[in-house]
Order: structure tokens, then sequence, then C-alpha cells
């Protein structure tokens, strides 16, 4: 494994976004809203017991970890906030389509409550993990690429998602499942979710690597964010 050692460019803060930039924010969205349906299964891999979201939402860190690697914090945040976006929009219509009156011939009310329906203790559980464990890995990124000089990408990585990784995990299975599921059972739901996570994301540390610089060559940037305002909220003026 190589790392880039080119002076680092900044695009200006009103700097439009390439097609590579909209692709991988649309990959992004779609990790999340389908993480959302497979977790309604529970499935066995591997003896870890995790829900079937699982395979599929940590790729979200992965491409959280390649936008701030390449674009930079403030453009992570805003991916961060698309899908929050995204999220809730699904939600809501898939919430409202369940509660119109069904046709008379269609009898399939119950399983779609099953599948798509979605409790707003679990939907709150989701929602404000995903946003704390996104932020938290998109800044330790961002802090460590400063501290490392831009060396070392897989140390970044997997040390942004096991703090990431870990807030997430621990903020919704406690909020999702707390006084539902006995102490012991928590807690060993919790550890199987946050290390298969992380595993997932250590063992696509080579695929990482070769997207980041892939996207260094052709964007052409490779963002420090030594001026960057990391408040999540400060979306809308651009940065010193």
């Amino acid at each position: 494994m190589t790392t880039m050692t080119q002076p680092p460019s900044q695009p200006p803060p009103n700097a439009g976004y390439s097609l590579r930039f909209l692709i991988i924010t649309a990959l992004f969205v779609t990790t999340l809203i389908t993480s959302n349906v497979a977790a309604v299964k529970l499935v066995v891999l591997f003896g870890l017991t995790v829900s079937g979201g699982e395979l599929v939402f940590p790729v979200s860190y992965i491409f959280g970890d390649v936008l701030t690697e390449v674009y930079g914090y403030s453009r992570a945040r805003l991916v961060i906030w698309t899908g929050f976006a995204c999220n809730l929009f699904f939600v809501f219509f898939v919430w409202a389509a369940g509660r119109l009156p069904a046709a008379d011939f269609w009898h399939n009310q119950a399983a779609y409550d099953i599948i798509l329906g979605v409790a707003p203790r679990m939907l709150c559980a989701s929602l404000l993990a995903f946003l704390c464990g996104e932020f938290t890995n998109s800044y330790i990124m961002a802090k460590l690429k400063i501290r490392t000089s831009g060396r070392h990408l897989w140390l970044r990585t997997i040390s942004s998602t096991v703090a990431g990784q870990a807030l997430d995990t621990v903020i919704f299975v406690t909020i999702a499942f707390f006084g539902v599921i006995p102490g012991r059972a928590l807690l060993v739901t919790l550890l199987h979710q946050w290390f298969f996570k992380c595993m997932f994301e250590a063992l696509l540390t080579p695929l990482t690597y070769k997207a980041v610089g892939f996207l260094k060559n052709r964007e052409g940037v490779d963002v420090y964010d030594r001026h960057t305002v990391f408040n999540p909220f400060y979306m809308f003026t651009p940065d010193k």
C-alpha cells in the first residue's frame, strides 16, 4: 500500500461538485436506505447474530472515510446531512403509504407493517446513532490526517471506524432495546454488532486505498482540514 505525498490542494468553498462526488453521495444514501430495510431480518454470520442491515451499513463508513480523506470534512458533512434528509423522506412516505386505506383485494397489510413499518423508538435510535457515529468518524479522520501529515491511511480509517461504530452501536442498541432485551443479551448484541462492523471495515481497507488513490489522482484534490469549522451544524457558511 502506498501513501500519496503530493502537496494538498484545497478547493475553494464554492467549488462545484464533480460527477464522481455526486456518485459517491448517491451510493452513500443508497446504503443507508438499504440497511434500514434489510435490518428487519436477524441473521447469523460467523457465529455472530446481527441484523441484515449490517451487511451494507458498514459500507457507509467506507464512503464517509473516502469523502473526508479526499474532499474534506465540509463536503462529508454535507453528504451526512443529505443522507439524513433522504432517510427521513423515505421513512415518512413509507409510513404514509402504510396508513392509507388498502384496496379491497390487497391483503398484505400485516406483511407491509412487519417489513416496512417503523416504530418511533427504533426510528429515533437509528437516526440519532447515524448522526453521532458518522460525524465522529469524519471528525477523527480529518484530525488524524493532519496529525499524521496524510500518512498511514489504514490507521486513520480503522481508528475512526472503531470510535464511530462504537458510538453508533451503543446509542442504537441502548435506545432501541433497553428494557426489551435482558441486560446480558443486550451487551452481547452490542458487542457482536460493533465487532462485525469494525472487522468489515478492516477487511475492505485495500478497497478504500484504491478508491482514495483513484479519486485524488482524477479529482486533483487532497484536502487537509486545518482551518475547517467542525461544528456539524455549520453547513451554510463557507469555511475560512
